[in-house]
This record gives C-alpha cells, structure tokens and sequence, in this order.
C-alpha cells in the first residue's frame, strides 16, 4: 500500500503541519478574522490545550455523562458495540504487499492492535496463520506513550523495509520510522523523522522524498508542506536538497513514489488548492519536469509508460472533448516532453455513473463505480486496439469497492456490502472470476427488514436520491423513530453499508435510518461535487433539508420523530440544518464539526478547504459564507432541539474550537445542548475500539432518548 493511498483515502481533509498554537489561528494577513476573533466572547475556546478550555471540557463531559451513561441502556449498549467492534470473526481487511497480505487487527487483547503479515494462499483460507510484525500495545508499554498506528508504507519487491507511522493520542501529526520487517525491529539509525503532519515516499531503499515542516516558511497558509527533499540515507535531513517547492498560498507539495515491474517512476503534486492538481515528474537524471497536464485532474497512478488521470473538468487535447469524470491514459513520456499528442479514454462512465475508486493491477484496472448510486465493478484492458471494458459479476443492489490491487502482481481483492447483507471480500486472481474468501457474520436480524432507494425534490426542482432502511411492516402514520445521515462535501460518496452495530442498536428496535446523496457528494461524478461549491453551497442544505421534508410528507415519521447525523463537513451539515431548519428535527448529531465559518480558514487546516466553501476574507464570498455559517446564525429567540455536539481535544484536523465555541453561545442564550469531548483520539473521536464503542452508545442513548422515550 503507498502512504499516498492511505493518506489520500483515509485523509481527504488532513492538514500535514504540526498544532498551531492559539496565536497562530490567527496569523498575519487575515484582518476580518483578526477582527471576528476580538468580538468573539468564547475566542478562548480556540485554545486547545488552555487549561480553562479543558476544564471547560471536562465539566461538560461530566453534566453529558450524567444523562447519557447513568441510562440503564447504555452499558448494554457499549458492551454489545465493543463485542462486534473487538470480535474475532470480522473480516481482517488486507492490503497486497509483495506476494502477501498486511493486515493491522485490533480486538479485546489488543486494544491498541497488532501490524501482522501472511501469505497469500493462507489468507485465502479459512484459518490465517497470521506472523505479528509490530504490537503496538507492547510498544506503547515499552516507550510510555499512547500510540496510534496510522499505517505503514514499503519499499521492494518483498516489502521488507517498511516506513511506520504512529500517532501519539490519535493525532494526524505522525512520527515516521524505519521498520526492518524481517528482524521486526526499528532500523539502527535508520530514517526517522520527528511529529509533523507529513508525506514521505520511497524513491529506492536508501533514498526518501520528504515532505513536512522544514522550519520556519517551510509551510503553506493551509499548514501543508511547501517543499519536498530528497533524503539520502546517513545524511542529515535539515540538509537535504529541495527538489519541489511551491507558494504559501498553495495548498501542499506531495511526494508519490510510484514501483512497478517496469520501473520506478517518481511523481511531485503542487496543490494550487484542494481540488486542483500541478504534477511534476523527477528524472532519473535528477531533472525535474513539469507533465503537460490540465490542473483539474485526479491523478490515479503509472501503468506501462502511462499516466492513468480521472478528470475534474472537461478537457480538449490530442482532437478529443473529454468529459469530466472520464478516466484516462496520457503518454507520460509525451506529458513529460511538453505536448500530447494521443490520449486514450479507458472509461467515461456517462450522466448517471461515477468513479468512486481506481486499481492499478499488473495487466489490468480496475473501477468500482457508481451507477444512480449502485455498485459495479468494471475491469479495463489495454489491447493492440485500445482499452476494452467488462463488468464483473458480483452481488447487485449494494457497494463494491476495490480493497487492494498491487502493481507486480494480478491480484485483487474486492468488498461486497449491502445494508442488511453482511460484507464479503472477493479475491481476483490471473484475471479470473471473483471468488468469495471471507464473510462477515449477521450482526442483527434482517428478516424483517427492508432497503429501498427513493427521491426527494430539492428546493431548485433538483431529485436527490436517498437510501431508506426500515422494517417491512412499517406503518407510514408519521410515528416511526428515524435518523437521516449525510455528508455533502468534498466529492465523497455516501453508500450502502451493513451496519453491525447501529444495526443492533437501532434497526432491531423499529428505527427507520436513512442516507442521503445531497450534492456536494461524488454519488454522479465531479458534477454533482461541483453544483454545491462556494455561492452554492446552499444547495446541498436544501438537498438535505428537502429529504427530511420528504420522510415527513409520506408519514414514514414526525419532527418530534426525525433525528439528523454527521460528522466534519456533515457537522457542518447537521449545524447548518438545525440553525436554518429547527422546526424539522427532534434530535440533532453535530460530530467533529466545523461551524465557524467566518474563522475556519485560520484554524488549523481550514484554508487548505477554501476550494470548497469559499474565503470569508473575501467580502463577495463571505456574504454569501455568513448566510448559513451555524456559529453566526444562532439565534437567542429560536427553539432548537437539543443536540448532542462532540469532538476531540487531540483532533488537529478540525478545530475542536469550533463545537466549543457553538455549544458555549448556545448556552448563553438559554439553550440546551448535551457536549462530550474525548480528550484523545484525532478526528474521529476516538483513539481504539473501546473509545469508539463508548461513542456510539452515547449517541444510541441519545437518540432513544430523544426519539423513541418521547
């Protein structure tokens, strides 16, 4: 697995800088912020570690605890969500690495978890002999500290030398270490680099490209890297050569080291802003080369002498019109040389169709995709005629996506999932049928249960999609308990998925849940992603808005009936939703949110995201920013329900500032909220499966609570 894919999968929203201190959220150069944060009475909230701000914490999680853990429910709640979170039957998910699998497994016995490793053809068998590489519990015993794996990356054909990430807390800020993985045991003097939020990527087994804090100027407005170094084994990193270097108003400088049989080729991304990608390549010869590629391009990976490109934006080159969303092959050789002259459309997946995910195999891709937000799985070949396509045959009605593929070799492996089917991992071999290897047991009982798609009308005459899950004998008389989920942001899908532990929780007990495909999202490609940016951003609360209206009009459940979720850009969502639309919802979920957008751009990673909502700096943008902003639009003469807001002291990707502050204005103005900070465990809010188990059943309590007790 590249440190690129975990990064770029797992991290679409990560900021690659170390915390910044409380003068440093509101730098230089941004003087309407400078001035929101003078006015603002809960400004020191924004200090994370300030002692004031922790005991203010502290006291909330104790009144949320009060309520929430004292109910008889929840400790069957937590031990039932900590049984299947830490159960030995789960799928142990495994990236391909040199002939074998890697996997990272957490369970009762080890909380923090272990990096194992086994072969292929045990793998495929019903009982793994797994070989533990790195127990993460010892060494955190050994080093007294609160580590957190955050991956690893490999170099060579066996994947015996391994850059390890870990995370002190749960952090996005990493420190990196060599890992010998046939000693099992860190590199003497190996490469090792201190806590940053940071990219680094193998160039061969002595040489890294590194991308992290170098020191003052060294990072961008957005708290990314601005350079990437050429590390040479034995040499002292402060002195390694700058071999990409890009402007403080950018977004990042990236390193991608991609190894394939045919040869290395090294890649450097210049992010002007989120969305939009500047690719170089470094030479054998140590030149680098700017690729005569559009900026609105997602870049997938290397296959035989190719550039494989997912594009943001249409494109006319080589006498082709590309489309947005197609997948493509340009000549990396022609890119490199200034002009292309031949471009190949591997995939264009058409008005109803997106890609969600690309696998770059030895002889073949492979593209999960979308289709009015169903999964398919398509297989593309280059032959003397050009790229054919054929779909795979695997379960329908449900989400497939690509777990892992490795360029030396033909494998691959694929997941299968439903709402109400329990996951199935697939391997593909030699170009052969899908094989299923391992499955996830029933964590509920679905008899009685149905899934269905259905369509809301958005307030500009626009259908969103939205997934429903409810029992079969629902009565649609405006009484059934129901929690609607959305995202909305950053061209992120929102799919079917079984759910092991809300299944138990909430389905089992005659709650209706709900997804929605609001725009903003990737459900129809970068169109659908590109109609609520910025001015637009409206949009996808009203998609959202108009699904709640949708379950109200056709008596599937009430307001007082009707509970909203989400977390990070869907806490924004939901913090939105409940400031424009109190009167719609009895129970509001605001998670690891951002809510104040006038300021979010000095906080932490939030510049890195004015791609997607705009420069409040701006005055233009900031009027339209102000409209829905949920921080700025709370209002004291307004009844809200009362919401359950979390976050995490130690989340360095989004601001925990932001639910402080929403939560403290609340309550000056006589509003009930219940708040809970976990005082560890990054962005997602919790640091391992305990933490997480914890989680869920104070928001399952909450929302029996509020939706069902009623």
């Amino acid at each position: 697995m590249s440190v690129r894919s975990a990064l770029m999968t797992a991290a679409a929203l990560i900021a690659l800088s170390a915390t910044p201190t409380l003068a440093a959220d509101a730098p230089a150069g941004h003087p309407f912020a400078e001035a929101q944060a003078k006015q603002d009475p809960f400004f020191w909230l924004e200090e994370v570690e300030g002692q004031k701000a922790l005991d203010w914490g502290k006291a909330h999680n104790d009144k949320t605890f009060a309520r929430l853990k004292n109910d008889p429910r929840f400790e069957t709640i937590r031990a039932e969500a900590e049984k299947v979170l830490t159960a030995k039957d789960r799928i142990a998910y495994g990236s391909l690495e040199g002939g074998k699998v890697d996997n990272f497994w957490q369970d009762q016995t080890h909380v923090r978890g272990i990096w194992r490793r086994a072969t292929l053809d045990s793998y495929k068998g019903a009982d793994t002999a797994w070989d533990t590489i790195l127990d993460i519990d010892k060494l955190s015993a050994d080093e007294g500290k609160n580590w957190v794996y955050k991956g690893h990356n490999c170099f060579g054909a066996d994947a015996s030398r391994c850059l390890v990430y870990l995370s002190d807390g749960g952090k996005d800020a990493v420190v990196v270490r060599e890992f010998d993985v046939a000693t099992k045991s860190f590199v003497k003097d190996g490469f090792q680099t201190v806590e940053s939020k940071q990219t680094l990527d193998w160039m061969d087994k002595d040489t890294l490209l590194v991308a992290t804090d170098f020191g003052p100027g060294t990072m961008t407005d957005s708290g990314y890297a601005r350079q990437v170094r050429l590390w040479k084994r034995g040499t002292d990193l402060a002195a390694a050569p700058v071999v990409l270097e890009v402007g403080v108003k950018d977004v990042w400088a990236r390193p991608w080291g991609i190894h394939r049989p045919e040869g290395s080729t090294i890649l450097l991304q210049r992010g002007p802003d989120f969305f939009t990608e500047e690719w170089f390549q470094l030479t054998p010869d140590g030149k680098v080369v700017k690729l005569a590629l559009p900026l609105g391009v997602d870049m997938k990976g290397v296959m035989n002498g190719d550039l494989i490109v997912a594009l943001r934006d249409d494109w006319s080159v080589a006498g082709k019109s590309l489309k947005k969303g197609d997948l493509i092959a340009v000549p990396l050789a022609q890119a490199a040389a200034g002009k292309v002259e031949k471009v190949d459309v591997i995939y264009s997946p058409g008005e109803t169709a997106a890609i969600q995910g690309v696998g770059i195999a030895k002889d073949a891709i492979y593209l999960d995709l979308l289709d009015n937000v169903v999964g398919r799985l398509v297989e593309a070949r280059k032959g003397t005629s050009g790229w054919t396509q054929a779909d795979i045959a695997l379960p329908a009605n449900g989400s497939l996506n690509i777990v892992s593929t490795d360029g030396s070799s033909t494998d691959v492996l694929v997941n299968y999932t439903n709402f109400l089917q329990p996951d199935t991992l697939y391997i593909m071999e030699n170009g052969g049928a899908p094989q299923a290897i391992k499955s996830l047991p029933a964590r509920f009982d679905a008899a009685n249960l149905t899934a269905e798609q259905r369509f809301a009308v958005s307030k500009d005459g626009t259908r969103v999609p939205y997934f429903i899950v409810h029992k079969k004998d629902m009565k649609l008389n405006g009484d059934n308990p129901t929690l609607l989920y959305g995202y909305g942001g950053f061209e992120i899908s929102m799919t079917p998925a079984y759910m092991s532990v809300f299944g138990k929780a909430w389905l089992e007990q005659g709650g209706a849940y709900v997804v929605a495909n609001i725009r903003g999202g990737g459900e129809f490609g970068p169109r659908w992603h590109q109609a609520a940016l910025k001015e637009n951003r409206q949009r996808a609360y009203d998609d959202f808005q108009s699904v709640a209206e949708d379950l109200i009009k056709t008596k599937v459940t009430k307001p007082a009936r009707l509970g909203i979720q989400g977390g990070s850009n869907g806490g924004l969502l939901t913090g939105v939703t409940m400031t424009q639309r109190p009167d719609l919802f009895g129970a509001v979920i605001v998670a690891v949110p951002l809510l104040d957008m006038m300021r979010y751009h000095t906080m932490l990673a939030g510049a890195s995201w004015m791609g997607e909502y705009g420069d409040p700096e701006k005055a233009d943008e900031r009027a339209w920013i102000a409209k829905y902003s949920p921080y700025q639009n709370v209002r004291k003469n307004v009844k809200y329900p009362e919401a359950f807001v979390y976050t995490s002291t130690k989340d360095d990707r989004v601001h925990p500032g932001h639910a402080r502050k929403f939560v403290a204005k609340l309550e000056s103005q006589g509003h009930k909220v219940m708040y809970y900070e976990n005082m560890e465990g990054g962005h997602s809010a919790a640091a391992n499966l305990k933490q997480r188990a914890e989680v869920t059943a104070l928001q399952v309590v909450y929302l029996t609570q509020k939706l069902i007790d009623r």
